[in-house]
């Protein structure tokens, strides 16, 4: 059975939250996760919307990621930047682990290299 776009949803959000220096934050309506005030991870708005997905921020799995799918760079500009769109719960959608990889790579896009040396030290 496949789970929830909801829980997926929650998932990442309390996985994103484990990063060092990670906080919750909710500009716009949506939630965000962010390090050093920068944003690594779109969240939406969530529960009573259409379309459940994650925008994140990504580099080596961009390709990737914009073959899954419904997937698409992210508006407002953001895609030239390497963001790119998921859509949760849809046909076609990655697994947790790999969208637990993209909120990681997104993370160690924005967060200083102090922060993305810590999570290493926490890894190995």
């Amino acid at each position: 059975m496949a789970t929830s776009p909801s829980r997926t949803r929650a998932s990442l959000l309390a996985y994103a939250l484990t990063f060092p220096g990670a906080s919750e934050d909710h500009p716009w309506g949506e939630a965000v996760a962010k390090v050093n005030g920068k944003i690594f991870v779109f969240f939406g708005a969530g529960e009573g919307t259409p379309d459940i997905g994650i925008a994140v921020k990504l580099d080596e799995s961009l390709e990737q990621a914009l073959a899954v799918p419904g997937a698409s760079p992210t508006g407002y500009g953001l895609g030239k930047a390497g963001w790119v769109s998921v859509f949760l719960g849809k046909p076609g959608q990655p697994p947790l682990a790999v969208l637990k990889d993209w909120v990681e790579e997104s993370y160690r896009r924005v967060a200083t290299k102090r922060l993305v040396g810590e999570l290493d030290a926490r890894v190995s």
